[in-house]
């Protein structure tokens, strides 16, 4: 369900973006508004630009054309510790995890908390809790990531991208290397947390279930431009041949790569 602040104005809002690697145009004249309280989702091959989208919307990368505006903030123009205050309200769960090996669970959750605020060892305790009851693993805060499973490890990276309370959680590929039931319990813990605790979620993916599951709406991006910005349900029923191609896994269609070169998103990851 999308919760709209009273204003009914954007949490983030794309306007006319391109992006530019090599001379190669990654992201092309992109537009779309993300309002508060949804879970949008980002869907496309691999190579299509939608990791560079969340680069841009994170303050990673800049746009050489357009704006992109977080909480009434143009980010594509600020920088330094203006800009570090809009990421402070900002919370990320990586595609394999980026815990740290060499700490425990709760030191991994702590990060954040150490980093940005000055609250006492005790009261960061208490947090680290609240957070690990919230993903269902409490009791595991002495535990390495080497002694828990890959699914256990999602929902760590999860309880660290939501300690510092943010406004806003991106999501990069959050079931990728899952099997389809753990990947249902990361869907269900996004859903519930977006809703228990008014996140705006932004998941980028390539993975159907995970879209069905969670997403309020849609964006499809392909060779880094917007094939379409609609609703799940609008989505199955979409006459859209790419749309139709990717969301039912079909080998030919529109989206050629038999005769397409690779792009260049997918040599340089973007």
């Amino acid at each position: 369900m999308i919760k709209k602040d009273s204003k009914d104005e954007p949490i983030i809002s794309l306007k006319n973006v391109s992006k530019y690697f090599h001379g190669n145009k990654i992201i092309d004249n992109v537009s779309f508004d993300i309002l508060h309280g949804e879970t949008f989702v980002i869907m496309g091959c691999s190579g299509s630009g939608k990791s560079t989208l969340l680069r841009l919307m994170t303050g990673i990368l800049k746009p050489e054309e357009g704006s992109i505006f977080v909480k009434g903030k143009d980010i594509s123009k600020i920088r330094g510790e203006e800009l570090d205050e809009v990421r402070k309200t900002f919370g990320m769960l990586f595609q394999y995890s980026a815990l740290l090996d060499s700490l425990t669970v709760e030191d991994n959750v702590s990060l954040p908390l150490k980093e940005h605020t000055r609250l006492a060892q005790e009261i960061i305790d208490i947090i680290i809790k609240m957070k690990l009851s919230l993903v269902g693993l409490r009791g595991y805060e002495k535990h390495y990531p080497s002694q828990i499973s890959g699914g256990m490890r999602k929902r760590v990276g999860l309880a660290r991208a939501i300690a510092l309370d943010p406004n806003i959680v991106f999501y990069d590929e959050p079931t990728s290397g899952l099997d389809p039931v753990v990947g249902g319990v990361i869907d269900k813990l996004i859903k519930e947390l977006s809703e228990k605790l008014l996140i705006t979620s932004v998941v980028i993916t390539h993975d159907m279930q995970s879209v069905f599951n969670i997403a309020d709406r849609v964006a499809m991006v392909h060779k880094g431009r917007i094939i379409d910005v609609t609703t799940p349900d609008e989505l199955r029923s979409s006459q859209n041949p790419y749309i139709q191609q990717f969301i039912n896994g079909r080998p030919l269609g529109p989206i050629d790569f038999f005769k397409e070169d690779i792009g260049i998103g997918e040599i340089f990851g973007l």
